[in-house]
């Protein structure tokens, strides 16, 4: 059996800004060539991808710490998935995924009905050519936006427990691929509960499926904190932090799990902005892969990029022989 990681941060904002160093735009979209060119070729047979949510298929209704998809469609927001929102989840292997991590001790949802997001269909829109369903797919949820989130510590505790489901498998011609997508310091204008109007807040609490213009106008905020964020004014959004980002690329090179254990909710948001939660999909990504044994990891790519409102990485990892 093979198994190769990539993590990788997302920004919608990639498709509706250009950054003043055209560069930064020309290495991250070179980085995700080189690995759409690898995942091409490793031609995957299962991807387990762990990605956030931006309440655009998890709202406050019901809010898990973590969810599986056992069925799952795009959302479509910014596009991607709206004209083929299918994601090709193998149904039977997702379930028993599900039994395992259970078995594992960690408590898991799981959905016959998931709406992915950006934060999961857009690095498949990169690394799979545009098609969402070309590989079985695994998508699983975990909360990054929604306070309070599970701790560090749970997520690694999920991650491992994916590992020993992905262990199981046991399967000579298998060729999984971990995908974990999010962060890095990321502060998008994301509401909180219990400082917003009484009519967000209901969005919070039940806002799938909005209307066309409710989407564009929601965008449209976002595309303009950007836009200030990268003039300067810091008043809009916490300012990106790449000495925390590196140094976090760094701890995930070393598979250093105490220190990542001992990150909270609230150093994330001090540190990384209200985006950069979104790191746990990182952490449970990590812990998997660490689980069937020692890696090398590769940084492709580190850019702060303002317009984009995202420290943009991208990595990938191997076992080591």
């Amino acid at each position: 059996m093979a198994v190769k990681l990539i993590c990788a941060s997302h920004s919608p904002l990639m498709e509706f800004a250009s950054p003043q160093r055209v560069e930064q735009e020309t290495n991250v979209r070179a980085a995700f060539e080189k690995m759409a060119a690898e995942v091409k070729a490793f031609d995957p047979t299962l991807i387990i991808t762990f990605g956030p949510d931006h309440f655009n298929g998890f709202f406050y209704d019901l809010m898990p710490s973590f969810c599986v998809g056992i069925r799952a469609t795009a959302a479509g927001d910014w596009n991607y998935g709206a004209e083929n929102n299918k994601i090709n989840v193998p149904e039977e292997t997702a379930l028993n995924l599900v039994r395992r991590v259970l078995d594992e001790g960690v408590d898991v949802a799981y959905s016959y009905r998931m709406q992915a997001d950006h934060g999961v269909t857009q690095p498949l829109h990169f690394l799979c050519d545009g098609q969402l369903d070309r590989y079985p797919t695994i998508p699983i949820f975990i909360n990054g936006a929604a306070a309070p989130m599970p701790t560090t510590k749970r997520t690694v505790a999920l991650g491992r427990a994916i590992g020993q489901f992905i262990k199981s498998l046991n399967l000579e011609n298998e060729r999984v691929l971990i995908l974990g997508t999010g962060g890095l310091s990321h502060d998008p204008p994301t509401p909180q509960m219990g400082s917003v109007p009484p009519e967000v807040e209901e969005f919070l609490i039940a806002g799938r499926n909005p209307s066309t213009e409710a989407r564009h106008a929601r965008q449209a905020k976002i595309i303009a904190v950007g836009q200030k964020l990268a003039a300067g004014d810091t008043s809009v959004a916490v300012p990106l932090n790449a000495e925390w980002d590196i140094a976090l690329l760094e701890t995930f090179k070393k598979g250093d799990f105490a220190a990542i254990e001992a990150m909270t909710e609230a150093e994330i948001r001090r540190d990384g902005g209200r985006g950069g939660q979104e790191v746990r999909s990182w952490i449970a990504a990590f812990a998997a892969l660490s689980e069937l044994g020692e890696y090398h990891m590769t940084t492709q790519v580190y850019e702060a990029i303002s317009e984009w409102i995202a420290g943009f990485g991208i990595v990938s990892a191997e076992l080591k022989n």
